[in-house]
């Protein structure tokens, strides 16, 4: 007992230090006296201080122009595309210069972090994922859209620096990608029509997740 009293000793004075290099100002009963802090002294974001709360000098406001960087997610029609455009060839260059040191020289994947983005196992022919999980989910054998291929690629992808291709190069690289497993031509350049009309494999073989949130009725 005594020793889990001391540990916690331990640890209030540690949280106590902490808050307190934060610049949360409260009372010797820990009360607080009410005044509230907001970002950084002189940011032009940082929120009118108000009675009744604590901040604790904290980040800042999103502004709208940092909203628009992030929204960029692309949805399974494809609406959102971006203007370009990139070929298969092009691809190539770009996945052997940013991709394969993780994914492998032909897209076989490095386990267990690294996962195959290649490859349509005969055996998956059946679609049989449910009874043998061992079955590579790769893009060509387990992915609904192409367009949602450019949406991870463009926001995930590289894994060292995530959002720095550009709108050509994922063009490029869904190129590439495609055409490693026959879905489109060895020749073919993508750009936002042309990669609203691809067709995966396997497209009808999902269905939409029409759960709604809140208890089952």
């Amino acid at each position: 007992m005594k020793r889990e009293l001391l540990l916690s000793a331990v640890l209030s004075a540690v949280l106590s230090a902490a808050i307190a290099t934060l610049g949360c100002v409260g009372t010797s009963d820990g009360t607080g006296d009410g005044t509230a802090y907001g970002a950084r002294s002189g940011d032009a974001n940082a929120p009118a201080a108000t009675g009744g709360g604590k901040r604790y000098g904290l980040g800042s406001s999103a502004r709208p122009a940092d909203i628009a960087k992030m929204d960029t997610d692309i949805s399974s029609d494809g609406a959102e595309l971006p203007a370009g455009k990139g070929t298969v060839a092009e691809g190539a260059a770009l996945y052997t210069a940013q991709c394969a040191m993780c994914h492998g020289v032909n897209g076989e994947g490095m386990a267990p972090a690294f996962p195959q983005l290649s490859g349509r196992d005969p055996k998956a022919e059946g679609f049989n994922f449910s009874s043998d999980p061992r079955l590579p989910r790769t893009i060509g054998n387990y992915w609904s859209h192409a367009t949602t291929l450019f949406d991870y690629i463009k926001r995930a992808m590289p894994h060292a620096a995530p959002g720095s291709l550009t709108d050509d190069q994922v063009y490029a690289l869904s190129a590439y990608l495609l055409a490693k497993d026959s879905i489109i031509a060895d020749d073919a350049t993508l750009d936002a029509a042309s990669l609203r009309a691809v067709k995966m494999p396997y497209a009808d073989r999902f269905v939409p997740d029409d759960r709604r949130p809140g208890p089952a009725k």
